[in-house]
């Protein structure tokens, strides 16, 4: 059976989770990541030299890491989640790609600070900037999603609708007055109508 390593509280352990479930794939879960289990252990770093979540482990023994590329291996080894005409398959990936490298990247200190509650991360000039190079990036999606497409490639829900539909439901769970968004609020209740969606979006950690 197909294992993950990785806590439910990362974002990029449940992309792969909400994926495997929206295949109706049964898999095991193992906590790995801190504060739970450290993965700076020669056990972890032999699957992933990076020390970083989630991991995940075929029924063969094989292993893989990196969230967005195991989104695109899950689909295309499932032969779903990913549409099969080519423009639309290019724009799953393209804003695949952008959640990995423009919109991940921007929210840090403000997660830190306001979602999770980590000493430290408290500087408020920090949290400012760090909120409007956010706000700047969801314009970009917000500015996508007005077009009246339901998911993010046209019809058909993809794996870009996972990583984008976690990333929405962090920018939510943010307890500051945010910017007005409606195609994104409205994006983000049609991701939580999913099943996997409601399961892997809860309201007590983003």
């Amino acid at each position: 059976m197909t294992k993950v390593l990785g806590r439910v509280t990362s974002i990029n352990v449940r992309k792969v989770l909400w994926a495997l479930d929206e295949l109706g794939e049964p898999y095991e879960r193992e906590d790995w990541g801190l504060p739970n289990r450290d993965p700076r252990t020669p056990e972890f770093l032999a699957l992933n030299p990076n020390a970083q979540v989630p991991v995940l482990i075929e029924d063969d023994g094989s292993s893989l890491w990196e969230s967005n590329g195991l989104l695109v291996y899950l689909a295309q080894t499932r032969g779903r989640l990913m549409p099969e005409e080519r423009h639309k398959m290019g724009l799953a990936l393209q804003w695949l790609g952008w959640q990995g490298t423009e919109l991940s990247t921007v929210w840090g200190y403000a997660v830190m600070g306001l979602v999770r509650g980590i000493a430290g991360y408290d500087d408020e000039a920090r949290i400012s900037e760090c909120l409007k190079r956010w706000t700047t990036r969801m314009d970009i999606l917000e500015a996508e999603l007005a077009k009246g497409k339901p998911f993010i490639a046209g019809d058909a829900f993809s794996i870009a609708d996972i990583a984008l539909g976690l990333s929405v439901h962090r920018w939510y769970k943010v307890p500051r007055e945010l910017k007005a968004m409606p195609a994104a609020r409205a994006y983000y209740e049609r991701s939580r109508s999913r099943a996997a969606g409601a399961r892997w979006m809860p309201d007590d950690y983003g």
